[in-house]
């Protein structure tokens, strides 16, 4: 009996160790890959692939398949360190976790991870850096379109913008994915509606996430609770995840190109309204009067959008958020990315799109 014992010890201690070092292979490989061109065209090519197989699957499915899946993973791995942290069964499992991590790790990189590495967006767009002067005119201009969109926009009792029609606004982006400029992207534009509230949406609120794309069911996850400002613009930045956007700001530049010139007047407030935000965010650290100024001049209704967005993230502004953003700053900076406390790049490309 001490002899199989000593056995089994030896058979999990071997694979602790080999699991272990797969994962090391794996993070070091995908790094690699990261590097090659060719690899990054095989998994663009497999994205497409996978992403209709995946929707033509889940699309119909009246709740979120993707955030069930995250439940599921969620308790399974609850167990696993419940059994890793008792003695008694710490040796047989301690394997099987590194087993599941190792597949998970493998299936996220060929499934998302990948994109990261994509040649960035902002190789096809004038090369001059932007200046202040374009900066703070583009401010200018996004502050004329918006009031102007705004006067024609509905409301609800408070005075505060309502969207009248989601599935529309939904359709729109669809729509609009087709006519994306093709110096910019030729991605293939998804032909099936799978834009789905998420389960989490109270947990979203409370970590000031508005959205999210699922790659391993092809979902673009929102959360419902958000104001109506943020809500049809989010679509359009997850629909951008749908098409093979990794980047989170380069999401944010082709949710940008689909809301644009929509026919939607919801979609294009919330795009145009969006934008100015991240303009005024690029400035307000440097040239704070100037900030200022600008909301001094929002319209008597834009000022009510604005206030009603204040509230709602004063009411949901707590712990949950801030280590949120902490954790997510950190994984946006490991893949290819600014980070989340910047919007530099989003109007980088901005700017140099505005030249054309």
């Amino acid at each position: 009996m001490y002899y199989i014992g000593r056995k089994n010890i030896e058979k999990s201690l071997v694979s602790r160790i080999l699991y272990l070092y797969i994962l090391l292979a794996q993070i070091v490989l995908f790094f690699v890959f990261g590097k090659i061109s060719f690899i990054i065209k095989l998994n663009e090519d497999f994205f497409e692939i996978q992403k209709k197989i995946h929707q033509q699957i889940f699309a119909w499915i009246p709740f979120s398949v993707g955030d069930l899946g995250y439940i599921i993973l969620g308790v399974v791995l609850i167990y696993f360190l419940i059994k890793i942290l008792k003695k008694k069964t710490r040796k047989s499992y301690l394997p099987k976790l590194l087993l599941l991590l190792n597949i998970l790790y493998f299936v996220y990189q060929i499934s998302w991870g990948l994109l990261y590495f994509q040649e960035p967006l902002i190789r096809k767009l004038p090369k001059e850096e932007p200046d202040l002067a374009e900066v703070k005119s583009l401010a200018l201009k996004y502050l004329e379109i918006c009031k102007e969109e705004r006067k024609h926009l509905s409301e609800d009792e408070n005075g505060v913008f309502k969207i009248t029609d989601l599935a529309a606004i939904k359709t729109e982006i669809l729509k609009n994915q087709h006519l994306l400029p093709k110096n910019i992207t030729q991605k293939q534009a998804t032909e099936i509606l799978s834009f789905k509230p998420s389960l989490f949406r109270k947990i979203m609120s409370d970590t000031g996430i508005l959205g999210y794309y699922n790659p391993f069911s092809a979902e673009a996850q929102y959360n419902p609770e958000l104001p109506a400002t943020y809500l049809p613009f989010t679509l359009a930045h997850e629909s951008s995840h749908q098409l093979g956007f990794a980047r989170e700001q380069e999401a944010n530049f082709i949710g940008f190109l689909i809301g644009k010139n929509s026919e939607n007047p919801e979609l294009k407030y919330s795009t145009d309204y969006f934008v100015l935000k991240s303009l005024l965010r690029s400035l307000a650290e440097k040239h704070p009067d100037f900030v200022e100024n600008i909301l001094e001049n929002f319209s008597p209704e834009m000022q009510k959008d604005r206030l009603f967005e204040k509230k709602f993230s004063e009411e949901h502004d707590g712990f949950l958020n801030a280590f949120f953003g902490f954790t997510n700053n950190i994984f946006l900076k490991t893949n290819q990315q600014e980070g989340s406390i910047t919007y530099s790049y989003f109007v980088d490309l901005l700017v140099r799109y505005e030249r054309i």
